[in-house]
């Protein structure tokens, strides 16, 4: 146990624990002055730091190998989850996407996320570093991801959906994908998106009243992201607001619980996707960058760790999550630039998120787990893939 505690990297801990100090900091002053939440609303944060350190050092201890072995049960389990939110699930946000737990809302997709990242790596560690061929890998490694994508696109939750995506396109390039499959699958998804802008664009009032009340938000989103000059005011609002308070921050900030869009209530619920406004507004372009160059120095030693793996499965599983990271990070800074579609992706280990901090926590304890065990023989079932 000491030896193992011994090869953690604690600067990749102490990277953590900051980002959880942070965000107690900017989730009280996100609720503060809001009746709703009340100013005890950011001792949440810790309680769920707590568990989801729990949770890190035990994945951390165990043999990730043992959790690639069993990845096929574990994306069925996953799978079941989801399908079962179709009977049992709750409604959130408009999207039904979480179950009721003693402990708090449970959302499936985030667990999906590690576990479609096992399920791929463990498929594609079995070809050690050959070329991926078309029908025996391309077509069978898109199905994982294809299923339980449908799933949660139609929950409607098209934030997580298109993280799946994400997550499938950095395991398909160091699964060693041929560059003849990347030209035609850029061409494919260059087609798609062209003709998905058009066909909404030139059929949009007939999508808008096909959408119903369910998807309605998904089109006024679309509309904001394509067209925000079409969109009435009430349906821009919070893009509006968001744009203002991130300009108002400047250079150094308004100060520390001053900001006036976030505590006058013009940004909803900033303490979670919003997260991001609070710190542009309250701290500036310094305060944003010194986030940023955290994300940066983490991914980094997380792709440090990838590269020094004698583990083919374990490498693959670092990048898958270093995809998620950087695309999660991107998405929920971009959508409130103007540079991506504003969708319900929180900002890792940041953003308010019970279910979202612990799947966070669970990631990094499996990079910890690829760092530990990468040296030691693996004696469950048939030998490792190496």
């Amino acid at each position: 146990m000491l030896a193992k505690l011994k090869k953690i990297d604690w600067f990749i801990v102490l990277i953590l624990l900051t980002l959880v100090v942070i965000s107690c900091f900017l989730v009280y002053s996100a609720t503060v002055d809001k009746q709703d939440y009340g100013p005890d609303f950011y001792k949440l944060i810790p309680r769920n730091a707590s568990i989801g350190l729990v949770v890190f050092f035990i994945v951390a201890l165990v043999d990730f190998r043992i959790l690639v072995k069993m990845a096929p049960y574990g994306y069925l389990f996953g799978i079941a989850l989801l399908v079962a939110l179709r009977f049992w699930g709750v409604k959130r946000e408009g999207a039904t996407g979480w179950f009721a737990t003693p402990m708090g809302d449970f959302q499936p997709a985030e667990l999906m996320k590690i576990l479609i990242i096992i399920a791929i790596a463990a498929y594609v560690a079995r070809r050690k570093g050959e070329r991926l061929g078309f029908l025996r890998d391309v077509l069978p490694i898109g199905l994982i991801v294809f299923v339980p994508f449908i799933l949660v696109l139609v929950q409607p939750d098209l934030g997580n959906a298109m993280i799946f995506l994400v997550i499938l396109l950095g395991m398909y390039w160091i699964g060693n994908i041929k560059y003849t499959h990347v030209l035609i699958g850029t061409a494919a998804v260059v087609l798609l998106v062209g003709s998905f802008v058009y066909v909404f664009k030139t059929y949009h009032d007939k999508i808008e009243v096909m959408a119903g009340y369910e998807y309605a938000h998904w089109v006024e989103r679309i509309d904001t992201f394509i067209d925000p000059d079409s969109v009435d005011a009430d349906k821009s609002y919070q893009y509006d607001r968001s744009r203002i308070a991130i300009g108002s921050g400047r250079l150094s900030g308004d100060g520390y619980l001053k900001g006036n869009s976030v505590h006058n209530n013009f940004v909803p619920v900033a303490y979670s996707d919003a997260i991001f406004v609070v710190v542009a507004e309250e701290f500036g372009f310094i305060g944003s960058s010194a986030l940023l160059l955290l994300y940066f120095v983490l991914i980094y030693r997380m792709i440090l760790i990838s590269i020094q793996s004698t583990s083919l499965a374990g490498s693959y599983i670092i990048v898958g999550i270093v995809s998620m990271y950087v695309f999660q990070i991107f998405q929920n800074i971009g959508m409130f630039l103007g540079l991506m579609p504003i969708t319900g992706i929180t900002l890792p280990f940041v953003s308010y998120g019970g279910t979202s901090l612990l799947i966070n926590m669970l990631s990094l304890g499996l990079v910890m787990s690829v760092k530990i065990h990468q040296e030691k023989e693996f004696m469950f079932g048939a030998e490792d893939e190496e």
